[in-house]
């Protein structure tokens, strides 16, 4: 899924669900409901070679900040400005937009450096079994489009 996707679930799970532990819960294990879900994400065509690690990159930090844009437009700060900016890191659409993308943080290095630990491996391989990407943007937007319909309606 976008980063879109993920970290507009987050954010709306940690708004709407009191206890933090089955939030963080929540919020991991949607990101591996949601990328079992047949999706196109900036990675999509990475592995296949239709896209370099550079373009895939690229798309990734357009799709991070339009995360970050879309969380805020869906879960706005109260009395934001740039200078309280670091009070509000903590506020919990922040947090949960962040654990929201935790296992695309974690797979990243190994994504775009080439680099992976060896205790990352077995999460990055556990992250991946759940992927289902499509080559097709249409039909790999469309469900979530309608998941962010459905959280915008929800929210």
């Amino acid at each position: 899924m976008l980063s879109i996707s993920h970290a507009v679930t987050g954010a709306f799970i940690a708004t709407k669900v009191s206890n933090p532990y089955l939030a963080i819960t929540l919020i991991i294990f949607s990101h591996y409901i949601e990328d079992a879900i047949p999706h196109w994400d900036a990675g999509t065509g990475l592995g296949s070679g239709k896209k370099t690690r550079l373009q895939a990159f690229i798309y990734g930090i357009m799709d991070l900040s339009l995360a970050g844009l879309i969380v805020l437009i869906y879960f706005p700060i109260s009395s934001f400005n740039i200078l309280s900016l670091p009070s509000h890191l903590l506020d919990h659409q922040i947090w949960g937009a962040f654990l929201g993308l935790l296992p695309d943080f974690i797979e990243a290095p190994r994504n775009f450096l080439k680099f992976e630990p060896f205790w990352l491996r077995p999460i990055n391989k556990f992250h991946g079994s759940f992927h289902h990407s499509i080559p097709r943007i249409p039909d790999g937007l469309a469900p979530q489009l309608l998941l962010l319909i459905l959280i915008w309606i929800f929210r």
